[in-house]
This record gives C-alpha cells, structure tokens and sequence, in this order.
C-alpha cells in the first residue's frame, strides 16, 4: 500500500511524471477534469498537489488540504499558488526554475534577432503578397552593448549568446560579485549605467517590489537614442505607460516583448499597434523539452520531500545551487538536532535564539541551518505542525527575538553552529560540528565541553562532581533492564559541577526516571529523544 498520494490536476506529460509513477511508495492520482469545487472535495486526502498554470491554489484550497506537505508547480511561476498562505500553514511550494532555462534564454534570443531584422514585420509584408525590401533595414548585433539586468541562469545564458554574437555585455544584478563577473567575460554595472550606455536592454529579473517598472519615465530619458528592448521575463518590470510615450518619441527604437503587464494581452493594449514592437504570447517556457523538463524536475523534487531528502527549489525556502546544497545538507541534521537539544535543556518561556555560524559556514548560504534550528527547537514542544518553511512564523508569533551572526574565525573548529536559547530562568547554549569519519557531534552543551554523537535516547543528569555518581545511576538504569551504549562525563573543575550525558537503548520508565531524580548530589535529568 502506497505511504503517500500525489494528486496531478492539470495536464502533465507521462514523462515528466516518471520519478513518481515509478516509486513504489507513491500513489498517483491523475484527475484534469477537477472543478474547483471538487478539488475542494478531495484535496484533503493527498499528501502533494501537482499542477501547471491552470489550477488555481487558493487559501480555500489550503485549508481543505489538511494532509498537504507540498505543492509542485510545473514550471517558474508561482501566481496561481497563494504562497503566502501555504507558508502559515507549513505547506512547501516547490518550483522547476531550472527546467526552462534554456528555453526562455534561447526565445529571448529569437526575439532580440527578430525586433533587430524586422523578421516579423516582413514575413507578414511577404505573406500579404508585397516583396518589400526597402522597409525592413535592420541593425546589426556585432560591437553593439547589450545590457542585461537581472544575472541569474537566465541572465548568465543570453550573456553567452550575445558574446559569440561579439557584443559587448554590461551585466546587473544585486549578488553578481566582480569575480563571477569577470570569469563570464562580462562588465559588471548600476541600473544607471546600463540604461546610460546600453544599445540594447533585456530584463531577467522576478517580478517583485523592488522590480515593479524597473524601467520607467526616469530610465527612458537617461537612455541612448534608439535604445531597444526586451522583456521575456515578468510583465511589469518595463513600464508600460512609460514605454508607449518612448516609443511615441521615437526614443525608443523597437521593442520585444513576451509579456505584458495584464495577460492575457489584448487590442486594447496599446503596445499592439506599434510596427516596430515584436510581440508573443508567452512563450518563453513553450518547447518540448521545457514542457518535459520542468515537469521532471518538479517531480524529482517532490519525491525528495516526500522520503524527508535534502531538496532546492521550495519557493518559500532558500533556493540552493546544487554546490550549496552539498555543502550545507551535512549540517542541517546536525542544526535540527541541537536545536532539539537546547529546547530540551531550556526551562521557562523562550524569549531569544542566537545562532551562530562560525568557520567556513559563515561563507556558507546559513538560512536553511537558521530554520533547521527552529524546527527542531520549536517541534520539540509543538511536535509536527512545525516545519522549515512555517518555524519562522511560529517564532514570530511567539514573540521570540531571533539573531544570526557569522564568524570567519573559531579557535578550535573549521566550522561550527551555536544555538543560545534565552529564557527567563537563564540561558542554554548547544554547539556542533562535523567531524571527519564521525559525522555530526555535539561539542559544546552551556559552558561543558563534549563529543556527543546526537542520537537516539539521551539521558542527561547535572550533579556534583563526587564519586559513585556514575554508579548510582548505572545500577538503578540496570534493575530497569535499560542498556547503556555509550557515556561521557565533563566538569567545569574538580568538585564543582559535572554533567553526564548517557545514551541508552530505550526511554526510561517514570519510576526509574524519579529515582534518578532523587539520587543525592543530582540537581537536574533530562531524558532527550533526538
């Protein structure tokens, strides 16, 4: 019997689909024809929902969805997902940005080639029975300036297209460093300049609101006369009004655009009128093999969340590169696990969570290690409602202060995570590393040094450093007929205070439990399953 069912709403290839229809503990459900109000009927009884465009994820959806883990689109964009509410309920909404890459570079290609040529304008001249050569001169790509904004996989592809095109490329992009920069061939610059300098601009930016008409009244007056343009990326990032007045001027040479502020795009829109506008639909993602890949991308990766693997395109997560998520998947465990510790350790409230990455994580991506933390820290009291996407918002409305630092420089370790947890009854600190040939352990529990292996069931007692307290406590675990697989002892000085921490084969009884409680010299146990 299948352990999870996925429920696939919208048409997606038998291909695209192959990772889950062949793993044997998925039950896929393939219903196209579902109404609004039966997907409402039905939702409820799927671990995942995978869809395209066409099925509208509304909060209704979500909150029928009482199994749902995870939602996967098909594709890049999010708009028919309400993304904001799958975060409050701790719902991952997965995405397939890599899928189309190819697609949407070699499409914004095309159009860059067929606004410069006129291709367009002529072959509807020559379908309408006119040979007309004196109307389509063009201009030539070679030595032009081609600026991109926005350098992310799509950006980075059209700037290796424009250069075996011998362009020159001015590049923007708010995490694009000199270094990358340089090994692209590419001249790093502002929004300014690029809008100052550039013979042609093409967009590649998410629409958010930092980018909402990027390019607008202020920009077009900056820029070269004869400026051309190109938006395959969001509608809304080129000002629409303000690029109707540019063309208007003559400001503005010609346009591409494939898509629009309000789709789908209409008469009414003026930008459909100009000669000099190449226009399509859409059409940045439409290929074969982009329809096929993003569909197996996307299944890829629900099929990772589902069997609890290291996944990298959740929306509401940390998009992570392949090389980040090698590096960083080691640690999350590890940052889970003390944070599940410092909850068992703390007493009181919590009213603060420092973490600190310090050593070669500090150079790391450290957000999904942040919220490692908190689902362990926060799931420990509130079980399984908590999850890396919603622990932030758990926090938050808990009240609880939270603050990252980061450290290049730690004395002992290459790299280390520390979680302090403030409550009003004092504070609780836990620390970890990865270990060569050990794997992840606990090296820091408050001001006692350890090497704990984070595992299984942890006894832990505090008590005065005296003699016998090892024994006591081994006898009254061995009348219960409870094992000890490992132990370690650490004390702040001799006579003071000593902590023990035992990992034993099975959870103590209640009775076993208080009578260690009673021992004489014992000021505190803690049973932690971790």
């Amino acid at each position: 019997m299948a352990n999870y069912r996925v429920l696939v709403s919208d048409p997606i290839s038998e291909q695209g689909l192959a990772a889950l229809l062949e793993a044997p503990e998925v039950d896929v459900d393939i219903r196209t024809d579902l109404t609004p109000g039966g997907l409402l009927e039905v939702i409820g009884g799927y671990d995942a929902l995978l869809v395209r465009s066409q099925t509208q994820v509304t909060v209704e959806v979500l909150q029928a969805g009482v199994n749902l883990r995870a939602i996967g689109r098909a594709g890049v964009g999010v708009d028919n997902i309400d993304v904001l509410a799958a975060t409050r309920q701790g719902v991952i909404v997965i995405n397939a940005p890599d899928g189309n890459t190819i697609s949407t570079c070699e499409h914004t290609f095309a159009m860059l080639l067929a606004m410069a040529r006129k291709i367009p304008q002529a072959h509807g001249k020559l379908k309408g029975g006119a040979w007309d050569r004196k109307s389509f001169v063009g201009v030539e790509l070679n030595s032009k300036t081609l600026g991109i904004l926005g350098f992310g996989r799509i950006g980075s592809e059209v700037a290796k297209r424009a250069m075996a095109f011998n362009m020159r490329v001015l590049a923007f992009d708010p995490f694009l460093t000199r270094e990358r920069a340089e090994k692209m061939g590419v001249v790093m610059a502002s929004v300014d300049e690029i809008v100052e300098a550039a013979d042609f601009i093409t967009v590649h930016t998410p629409l958010i609101k930092e980018t909402k008409h990027l390019l607008s009244h202020d920009q077009f007056a900056r820029m070269k006369p004869g400026v051309r343009l190109l938006n395959c990326a969001r509608g809304g990032i080129i000002d629409e009004a303000a690029l109707v007045e540019a063309l208007q001027s003559g400001k503005v040479a010609g346009a591409a655009l494939d898509v629009f502020e309000s789709e789908p795009a209409t008469l009414e829109n003026p930008l459909l009128s100009f000669d000099n506008v190449v226009v399509a639909p859409h059409l940045g993602a439409s290929t074969e093999e982009a329809q096929i890949n993003v569909a197996i991308d996307v299944g890829r990766e629900l099929l990772q969340l589902l069997r609890d693997r290291p996944f990298k395109n959740a929306v509401n997560l940390p998009s992570l590169s392949d090389e980040a998520m090698r590096t960083i998947a080691p640690y999350l465990d590890l940052a889970e696990k003390a944070g599940r510790l410092a909850a068992a350790l703390a007493e009181g409230p919590v009213q603060k969570i420092e973490m600190t990455f310090a050593g070669k994580l500090a150079d790391k991506q450290t957000d999904p290690l942040s919220r490692s933390i908190l689902k362990g820290l926060l799931g420990y009291h509130h079980g399984e409602e908590v999850n890396y996407v919603n622990a932030p918002f758990l926090a938050e409305q808990h009240r609880i202060q939270l603050t990252e630092t980061k450290t290049t420089r730690h004395d002992l370790y290459a790299d280390l995570l520390q979680v302090t947890v403030q409550t009003s009854q004092g504070d609780v600190t836990i620390a970890g590393t990865l270990i060569a040939d050990l794997g992840p352990r606990i090296v820091q529990i408050n001001d006692f040094k350890v090497d704990l292996a984070p595992e299984g069931t942890l006894l832990m007692t505090e008590h005065l450093d005296q003699p016998g307290m090892i024994g006591k406590v081994g006898t009254l675990l061995g009348r219960a007929d409870i094992n000890i697989a490992a132990m370690q002892v650490a004390r702040r000085s001799q006579g003071g205070m000593a902590l023990m921490i035992l990992a034993v084969d099975k959870s103590l009884d209640e009775e076993t439990f208080e009578a260690i409680q009673y021992v004489s010299g014992i000021q505190r146990v803690r049973e932690v399953a971790v």
